[in-house]
């Protein structure tokens, strides 16, 4: 009710949005704990969805880039679920490939959901948000 938000989608590789992200955060005088970072997670399942303030990187170079540039990790992030690779594929690989044809086919639901879960980060906060969408 009354809450303004701002949507940003830095256009620099992932790895490097820290900049921008800092940018925008100065422009607009957001503080940390009001950044929600949404980001792919190699931990959780394919199309399930987590949301969290703060922790570490996990390996995940748009986090520390993020971290870095504004100086703390105690940020919200919902962490959108895409499983590890099968057999052998490497890591770096998978995460810069397309997803599969199945995939694909619920890639608008989930990224629906993950909207839906940010909205309720603002209007409902941290606590109400885990409760209604970490899976």
């Amino acid at each position: 009710a009354g809450e303004r938000a701002v949507l940003v989608r830095a256009r620099s590789f992932m790895n490097e949005s820290g900049g921008p992200v800092s940018t925008v955060m100065n422009f607009f005088d957001v503080e940390p704990d009001h950044l929600v970072a949404v980001h792919d997670e190699l931990d959780i399942d394919f199309g399930q969805l987590r949301v969290k303030i703060g922790g570490g990187d996990n390996g995940h170079n748009g986090l520390k880039s993020i971290r870095q540039s504004i100086g703390t990790g105690d940020f919200h992030r919902a962490r959108f679920g895409i499983g590890r690779p099968s057999g052998r594929q490497d890591v770096h690989d998978f995460v810069l490939s397309g997803f599969g044809s199945a995939e694909r086919k619920e890639l608008d639901l989930n990224v629906e959901l993950a909207a839906d879960a940010v909205e309720s980060l603002i209007a409902h906060g941290l606590a109400r948000t885990q409760q209604d969408f970490n899976s």
